[in-house]
């Protein structure tokens, strides 16, 4: 997956919105104002930010030589993933969709809701 294909599954989910709140070299990605994945644009090789669930996000890392605690984050909660021969399309996708998932679990009802129209 390159970044463009990246950004483009990022977008296709209910709800999300793209922001550069930190520098226009950083694409942060938001789902109902919440950040769900963020990368660099001058990072290379590909890398990526995703949310994880602690005991999930300790497998990864295990499993993966690809995939670090998360570079500027909180390294409980996040990770980051080389994109490339190291990581595969399929994996990152179902690690994309489960950082979103996680996020919006923690959205208000009222959120939630709206989400759910967005679909």
């Amino acid at each position: 997956m390159n970044i463009e294909a990246f950004r483009e599954y990022c977008l296709s989910k209910p709800g999300v919105a793209e922001d550069r709140p930190f520098d226009e070299s950083t694409l942060v990605f938001k789902v109902m104002g919440k950040i769900f994945a963020l990368t660099s644009l001058d990072s290379f090789p590909f890398r990526v930010n995703l949310k994880c669930e602690p005991e999930k996000a300790i497998q990864l890392r295990e499993s993966y030589p690809g995939v670090q605690p998360g570079y500027h984050m909180n390294k409980v909660h996040w990770n980051t993933v080389r994109v490339g021969g190291l990581v595969g399309e399929r994996e990152l996708r179902a690690w994309i969709d489960d950082s979103y998932q996680l996020v919006a679990a923690k959205l208000t009802k009222a959120q939630q809701q709206s989400l759910e129209g967005c679909q």
